[in-house]
């Protein structure tokens, strides 16, 4: 990055010349450290991911709250524990918005007397980490089920159950995911090798982040192909019963 700073300083020093007023070159040599400072290496980078990969964790199901709670109860239960997950401070986890829009969408139950239950709840964090990924209309569907057998039922296993099996599999999963990060990223600092060093850096970097938005790419595709063969199915067996009768 060396040449990189060096054009940089030639731009500011022009800059100078052109406007040699005290507060010019002050905000020259400022703006200067503090690009500086600010600029990580790659591997700074991934030491970063890998530090913030640590603080994610889900909700134990013991802290999620046995008793019903009121609207403004779950946004809060919510945004106090799921403030770590957040990309921005300002960021809402949940909003009421939010819940009437998944009410809506017929991907949560509605409330009992306004109010609503663990089993809300449990629904409620799954939808969190789904809605990046997939569409209302394809968590509806993966749900459909879920909440048909298991919502407010005396049905085995329990929506309890369902949640502890599911985040069982967190802390291996999250082992992988480190392994796989660092092999990506090793990956991707073997490129580029023929290519002037200031370049270097950035480019093996766009080519970690092309990387790592690929594999997500690909995730995505085969999940939204199950969710559409289990549409299919649900339509087929709908149609079969209706000839049925």
């Amino acid at each position: 990055l060396g040449d990189v700073y060096k054009r940089q300083m030639e731009k500011q020093e022009n800059l100078c010349k052109v406007f040699p007023h005290p507060l010019v070159i002050w905000f020259s040599i400022l703006y200067n450290r503090v690009r500086g400072e600010q600029m990580k290496t790659n591997k700074e980078r991934l030491n970063d991911i890998l530090d913030r990969l640590g603080t994610i964790s889900y909700i134990k199901l013991e802290k999620i709250p046995e008793i019903d709670l009121y609207m403004d109860q779950v946004t809060s239960f919510m945004e106090e524990h799921l403030r770590k997950a957040k990309r921005n401070p300002e960021d809402k986890a949940l909003t009421k918005t939010m819940i009437n829009n998944y009410a809506k969408n017929n991907l949560l139950p509605p409330p009992v007397k306004k109010k609503y239950s663990k089993e809300h709840l449990i629904l409620l964090l799954f939808i969190y980490y789904y809605k990046n990924l997939l569409s209302f209309h394809d968590i509806e569907q993966l749900f459909r089920p879920i909440t048909e057998q298991y919502f407010n039922s005396s049905a085995e296993p329990s929506l309890s159950r369902i949640y502890e099996e599911v985040f069982s599999l967190e802390d291996q999963q999250m082992e992988r995911l480190k392994a796989d990060i660092q092999a990506k990223f090793q990956a991707s600092e073997e490129t580029f090798a023929d290519f002037p060093v200031e370049d270097q850096e950035y480019l093996q970097l766009f080519a970690f982040i092309s990387e790592l938005s690929f594999d997500v790419y690909l995730k995505k595709q085969m999940v939204e192909m199950m969710i559409d063969q289990l549409r299919e199915e649900s339509e087929a067996d709908t149609s079969e019963t209706r000839k049925k009768r």
